[in-house]
């Protein structure tokens, strides 16, 4: 049998076939807008509970250990035995240390007048000097997040789990999310120069596996799961710790309020907020900008019209 000559037909296809103009153009227009999605799954989030959490720490330890985040040293502050102090760019879960101390009968720190007072006594067996607070910090995951809306690059997006996730190949380390956010929450990185915080551990979710710092957690302070089934756990929590006399115990940020949106990560808290180094009232600084909006619409509306008016004066 003689060998045939090879036909166009017998080669393989090594380029997608070509295509009009139009069609072309098209797809260039709508390519940035399919590339990349993905389904959404169901919105999934942090309950923190600080009246079980015992200070130690695991939470913090899981989250380096998995993100492979550099340490922070061993150096002591001087005001509190923790010594991690803040949230930054190498530590997205930071327990807090609320050292409460005896002064003149009273709690140090502790204000007398507040809405969610708890006296001593309900708080320490049988009386006694003073109450450590403890509470496991990490990013909120706003549901309406100004970072998200401050930032230029499109580098913060929502993930199909309505976490607010950073893309570090995108963002350009401008700090604009920074100064938005009203927890103090992202850090620039001294070793990149990129915004940090936490993932809600999008990699770990994706497989199907808890959080680290949720995994790790002895007491069930931090628990993780699908944000309606953690603030139906939560609302029957504090009813639980009213029902054994803790009146004063009371979600924060659970539900929106007029300045600002829910939380996907929210907490279960005993005092004011300011008591744990959260806004009493969180803001989106967007609201304060409303009036800056219309004086850039005037700007331009005006500057058009300067622009044509001058167009139709060079014509005459």
């Amino acid at each position: 049998m003689g060998i045939r000559e090879l036909e166009l037909t017998d080669l393989p296809q090594t380029s997608d076939p070509p295509v009009g103009l139009l069609a072309s153009i098209v797809n260039r227009l709508t390519w940035p807008f399919r590339y990349g999605h993905v389904e959404p799954r169901p919105s999934t989030g942090f309950y923190t509970d600080t009246t079980v959490c015992i200070g130690c720490k695991s939470c913090e330890v899981a989250c380096k250990q998995w993100n492979q985040l550099a340490a922070d040293g061993l150096e002591w502050t001087g005001n509190s035995y923790d010594n991690t102090a803040e949230l930054s760019a190498t530590s997205w879960r930071h327990v807090k240390f609320i050292e409460q101390f005896a002064a003149n009968g009273q709690s140090a720190g502790h204000d007398t007048t507040a809405t969610h007072e708890l006296t001593i006594d309900q708080l320490v067996n049988g009386g006694g000097a003073g109450r450590w607070l403890m509470m496991s910090d990490v990013c909120k995951h706003c549901i309406s997040a100004p970072c998200q809306h401050a930032c230029p690059t499109g580098a913060i997006i929502y993930n199909e789990f309505a976490n607010v996730y950073i893309q570090r190949d995108i963002c350009n380390g401008c700090s604009y999310c920074i100064a938005a956010c009203p927890f103090g929450v992202i850090t620039r990185s001294d070793f990149d120069g990129h915004s940090h915080k936490c993932t809600l551990c999008y990699d770990r979710q994706k497989d199907g596996l808890v959080p680290a710092c949720a995994k790790a957690c002895p007491t069930a302070s931090i628990q993780f799961g699908p944000i309606d089934e953690l603030r139906e756990r939560a609302r029957n929590r504090v009813k639980e710790l009213h029902a054994r006399g803790v009146t004063g115990a009371y979600l924060y940020g659970e539900e929106p309020t007029e300045s600002y949106s829910a939380l996907h990560s929210f907490y279960l808290l005993v005092d004011r907020p300011a008591v744990y180094g959260l806004p009493d009232a969180p803001f989106n600084p967007w609201l304060h900008m409303l009036a800056d909006y219309g004086r850039t619409i005037a700007s331009a509306l005006a500057t058009i019209a300067v622009i044509l008016s001058l167009l139709f004066l060079q014509r005459l």
